[in-house]
């Protein structure tokens, strides 16, 4: 008898008060993971550990890696980022809604920020407030009156949801500057084929592979030239960025040029690659930097990772840049509370995926609600993202919630609150056994000028590797697993 199923038929771990993703209850299966299930079932401890093994050490050669930063460390460390073989798996139903839900949000949000930087109708309209807008540290004035092409402001994007004990999907948060996790997804999905081809040739999945190609059109679709053969580059901070095995992954994959802010010069409001046998004009820069960092004479005058003079070559038009600048104003955790107002009122719909219940703790009586229930609150910083600044006040300490108070206290608005949600779990693969772990999805969108989004099938499910931890994010050690959407 394997390890991994002690008793034939019975989930191998308590489902407790959560949704299983793979366990509808103690005794059965859910129909769509009876394939996945039989066959991780039916390998021995051993095999299973030497199919681990042999996972790891093909992330090791390939550098499969993402570096985290801990003040408490002198040196932050580079590790392989924990891939669970046990796919997640969502139904073909299942995922129409959720794409039709995130496509009609990404559509919202995008038309959301066009209006901020025009005519400002939904602040005039007295449906999100002027102060929300001014006092964004996202909000680039610079971007006032600027067209980009086809009015696409969000060319990538990564909609985090996560499934409560309802069963029902929630959207966690709205990652609309520069979302990390393709590569992931994308090598995850290239692993498994190889490591499990039988399960992925009986199985009936939907292929991400021309995923990739999608996003080289997008980014072609940008181009403010007319020319068949744009040149594309990406924009990265360099090797030290926490995700720079996925910057290189990318340019890799599309054949774009991997470009740090020293290798670009701007002339005649041109921006040029520079090459050994002269300039070069760059067409689309997909920048993962932030709007601080990207041009030290539009912003962050001390930042040495940009490009001086982009910004001005921008706005006359003579290179795109994905994602627009100030596209960070509609993902701040504030504003987020105003989503389901937006595509009610660009869209004229009814939102097709639930929020999580948010307290905006500029406002007194929230403020309040929330102090007095500060253990049973997941708060967050604003401004920040990656699980940076955040309180979940199940797991914080008597010091930790009396911190988080006298911070809320002095400065309101900087945070927001949301009740403790019940992250649906999914089994993974720990020494041969099977065990659960609380997981989320990442979906990513990709829009091109035609403003048509477009939803990766399945995206990246992250996972926290922690036993009865909701932390999920990479920059804290969460993992990943490869995810099906069923054809």
């Amino acid at each position: 008898m394997s390890k991994i199923d002690p008793l034939p038929g019975l989930s191998p771990y308590p489902l407790q008060d959560f949704f299983d993703e793979m366990y509808a209850d103690e005794r059965n299966v859910r129909p769509h993971y009876k394939h996945v299930n039989r066959m991780f079932s039916g390998m021995s401890p051993e095999e299973l550990q030497a199919k681990q093994n042999m996972m790891q050490r093909r992330m090791m050669e390939e550098g499969i890696t993402f570096t985290l930063y801990n003040p408490a460390q002198d040196q932050p460390m580079e590790r392989t980022i924990p891939f669970d073989m046990i796919p997640r798996i969502i139904p073909k139903d299942e995922w129409e809604r959720l794409e039709a839900g995130i496509i009609q949000r990404i559509t919202a949000l995008n038309l959301f920020i066009h209006d901020i930087y025009h005519e400002q109708y939904i602040v005039k309209d007295g449906i999100v407030p002027r102060r929300m807008i001014i006092s964004n540290c996202y909000f680039r004035p610079e971007m006032a009156g600027l067209r980009v092409p086809g009015g696409a402001y969000v060319n990538t994007s990564g909609i985090d949801l996560i499934r409560h004990h309802d069963g029902q999907y929630y959207v966690l948060e709205d990652n609309l500057r520069t979302p990390s996790g393709f590569s992931y997804l994308f090598k995850g999905r290239s692993m498994m084929n190889q490591l499990f081809p039988e399960l992925s040739f009986a199985s009936s999945i939907r292929d991400v592979d021309h995923s990739l190609n999608q996003f080289l059109s997008v980014l072609r679709s940008l181009s403010p030239t007319r020319t068949s053969d744009p040149v594309i580059a990406l924009l990265t901070p360099g090797e030290y960025n926490s995700a720079y095995y996925e910057h290189a992954f990318l340019a890799q994959q599309m054949g774009i040029h991997l470009v740090e802010g020293r290798d670009l010069v701007t002339k005649d409001h041109k921006i040029y690659l520079k090459e050994m046998n002269g300039l070069r004009r760059v067409d689309v820069l997909y920048r993962r930097l932030d709007d601080d960092f990207i041009d030290p004479l539009a912003f962050q005058p001390n930042s040495l990772l940009g490009v001086a003079g982009l910004m001005n070559a921008y706005r006359a038009g003579n290179i795109a840049i994905a994602n627009a600048p100030g596209t960070g104003v509609a993902d701040d955790k504030a504003m987020y509370v105003y989503v389901p107002d937006m595509i009610r009122y660009y869209l004229n719909e009814e939102p097709i995926l639930g929020n999580v219940p948010t307290y905006l703790l500029s406002r007194v009586q929230e403020r309040q609600y929330v102090l007095d229930h500060l253990p049973e609150m997941v708060v967050k910083e604003t401004s920040l993202s990656g699980g940076y600044g955040m309180l979940i006040g199940s797991e914080a300490t008597k010091e930790d919630l009396a911190e988080f108070r006298l911070k809320i206290l002095a400065d309101p608005e900087r945070y927001i609150a949301q009740p403790i949600m019940s992250l649906s779990r999914a089994p993974v693969l720990s020494g041969g056994t099977m065990t659960p772990r609380h997981i989320d999805l990442r979906a990513f969108v990709l829009m091109g000028a035609d403003r048509k989004p477009h939803v990766i099938p399945g995206g990246l499910t992250r996972v926290a590797m922690r036993e009865g931890s909701l932390v999920v994010n990479s920059s804290q050690g969460g993992g990943v697993k490869d995810t099906w959407v069923m054809a």
